[in-house]
């Protein structure tokens, strides 16, 4: 046991805690696993750790068990409030739990750098809120480090180079501005309830530049634009974002006939410079 509170399994039974769909809860109840998770995340000794969607509280004492200076947790089920709490009496001033939805709540004010987040995230928003985590309005974000559970397949769709199915928007994004790599990979049944698709942890460290420069804005619209119609050419798939977009593509080294899937980080942030140039 990694403290003195009761299994998670009779804490779901006492507070009934049946996992929802629409909250897109799958609980993980191995307390080894969770502590595996928090450690995935690097020594949290000295850091705030925000927690988004804790459930009944598995990962957050993993975090609170491996050292996190505080952990804030975000939870939207109110019936995991009293689990929670009761986490909370456990480890004295080092846990502050705020109801609501974390696409809609601001957890800054909470928070005292340094920052990692750290979680199982529920399945339908977690990549809307990577995707916000990684976009701020300003470089470098307020957090130091992601480590965060998703479905296997967005996981790989995060790490993967070019040429790989998985290679796209998501993969540019993220590898423009922060190291990525899967660290866990869980098997449905490491759940409760079994979800239908393998699970694994990205770990993602921030770097404090972009490893090349570009406008974030249209960085993100020429590659939006490529991978919307990816069987196309590119001298196809991105007309509508210059008139004279082939002799651009021909400006920094990319064939008009490739495909987006062939095209590195590198070279989109050249078509993205002489893009905004033009």
């Amino acid at each position: 046991m990694i403290d003195t509170l009761p299994p998670l399994r009779d804490v779901i039974r006492t507070h009934e805690l049946r996992a929802k769909k629409s909250f897109g809860q799958n609980f993980l109840l191995d307390l080894n696993l969770t502590a595996r998770i928090a450690r995935a995340a690097g020594d949290l000794a000295g850091s705030d750790v925000l927690e988004v969607g804790p459930g009944p509280g598995g990962l957050t004492r993993g975090l609170l068990s491996e050292g996190a200076r505080r952990v804030l947790a975000i939870e939207k089920d109110a019936r995991c409030l009293p689990a929670l709490a009761e986490i909370g009496e456990a480890y004295p001033d080092r846990l502050t739990v705020i109801a609501g939805d974390a696409l809609a709540v601001d957890p800054l004010a909470h928070l005292t750098p340094p920052v990692k987040v750290v979680a199982n995230l529920p399945y339908n928003v977690g990549t809307e809120l990577l995707i916000r985590w990684m976009t701020p309005q300003t470089w470098p974000p307020f957090w130091d480090s992601l480590t965060l559970m998703f479905q296997r397949e967005v996981a790989e769709r995060i790490v993967a180079k070019p040429g790989a199915k998985a290679y796209g928007r998501l993969a540019l994004m993220v590898q423009w501005r922060a190291e990525a790599k899967i660290v866990l990979h869980l098997p449905p049944e490491a759940f409760t309830p079994p979800p239908k698709v393998s699970s694994a942890v990205v770990h993602i460290t921030r770097l404090d530049t972009p490893r090349f420069p570009a406008d974030a804005r249209v960085l993100e619209r020429v590659v939006a634009m490529a991978f919307n119609q990816r069987r196309k050419m590119l001298r196809a798939a991105l007309k509508g974002l210059h008139p004279q977009i082939e002799p651009l593509l021909h400006s920094v080294g990319i064939a008009p006939t490739a495909r987006a899937e062939e095209i590195g980080l590198e070279q989109f942030c050249a078509l993205a410079r002489a893009v905004k140039g033009a």
